[in-house]
């Protein structure tokens, strides 16, 4: 097999402001921006945003990654930033555009492009923060034919059939959500998460946001046993954050995403889903969750899955980059068949 990729990042770039509009950023930035402290001057200014947490409460209250996940609080996330009045707008994405040659008669050829970007909004409400976000990807148009060619890769369907040995195209949109953060004292946050299409409390961090995937431009194998459910329809989360121990419940449709991309899907809720996560310290992030899918496949409809993952999850800051890692297990088990 050969995999040719090219990668495109949204990358911070510094504007030339004057010292005026310096002091007015860093100012804005203190007022919307939860857990800012520790930011230098030049990137405030510069509208250039490298995000790191000092704990969890403060990681969770970026909402950098998609839906309520965590990583270890050392964990950089670089964006774009501006401030509009009251609001904090963000904004960050990925693209590849891939070569992939695989021998038949199991492969194929194919030129595609995997990619998504990320606008997000937040601001103070009341006595906590609103954050409003979405995820698209362009992928219905960029991946032709409903997939591309991924050896031993298998999940959801194209054309009526099940997907073997490739893997299906990201709806376009991948989240719509609003997030409301409310802190109960200085180490317990109360968050809230609703979304038409969104990403419940299941699983780790989805591999388009792991640091130790981020220049991985197809999906990893694993992908539909370990994260598969970070694009579900009509997704209620509640979470309890206490110093570095968080809990979560959801509630959501079960049925993944149909094979027409363009649209947004809808359902009753119909599965939950449970997660616990400890970041002890600043390098590690751990979560165990709990999941009963129901109806999950379109090609069979009278199957639920309970599905349950655990991942430890590394980052080290070095002189001239990052290093991240994560273990990672997952298991889907039929409760019709047991």
């Amino acid at each position: 097999m050969i995999l040719i990729a090219v990668i495109f990042q949204v990358e911070p770039s510094m504007a030339q402001d004057a010292h005026a509009e310096k002091d007015s950023a860093q100012q804005h930035v203190g007022q919307n921006m939860p857990g800012m402290t520790g930011m230098s001057h030049q990137d405030m200014s510069g509208h250039k945003m490298t995000m790191e947490s000092h704990s969890l409460i403060e990681l969770l209250q970026h909402h950098v990654t998609a839906g309520t996940d965590a990583e270890p609080n050392s964990t950089p996330a670089p964006m774009l930033m501006t401030m509009k009045g009251k609001w904090t707008l963000m904004f960050h994405g990925e693209a590849f555009l891939n070569d992939i040659q695989q021998s038949r008669p199991r492969g194929a050829d194919k030129f595609f492009s995997t990619n998504w970007i990320m606008p997000m909004a937040q601001r103070q409400l009341g006595k906590g923060t609103l954050t409003l976000r979405a995820m698209l990807s362009f992928e219905p148009g960029t991946v032709s034919k409903r997939r591309y060619p991924e050896l031993f890769q298998q999940g959801e369907t194209a054309f009526g059939r099940v997907v073997v040995d490739g893997q299906h195209p990201h709806d376009f949109f991948m989240e719509l959500a609003a997030l409301y953060d409310h802190k109960l004292s200085e180490n317990t946050l109360l968050s809230f998460y609703a979304a038409p299409m969104g990403d419940p409390a299941m699983g780790p961090l989805a591999y388009p946001h792991r640091p130790s995937a981020s220049e991985d431009p197809i999906a990893p194998l694993g992908h539909h046993l370990q994260d598969s459910t970070h694009i579900a329809d009509d997704v209620i989360t509640v979470g309890l954050t206490y110093r570095d121990v968080r809990l979560e419940a959801s509630g959501f449709h079960g049925r993944e995403p149909d094979e027409f991309r363009w649209n947004l899907d809808s359902g009753k809720i119909d599965s939950w889903s449970s997660r616990l996560t400890v970041n002890p310290g600043q390098s590690w992030s751990f979560q165990y969750s709990l999941a009963q899918l129901h109806s999950p496949e379109a090609l069979a409809p009278g199957t639920d899955l309970r599905r349950m993952t655990a991942s430890l999850m590394y980052n080290r800051r070095l002189q001239n980059g990052n290093w991240a890692s994560m273990l990672l297990w997952g298991r889907n088990r039929s409760l019709v068949d047991g």
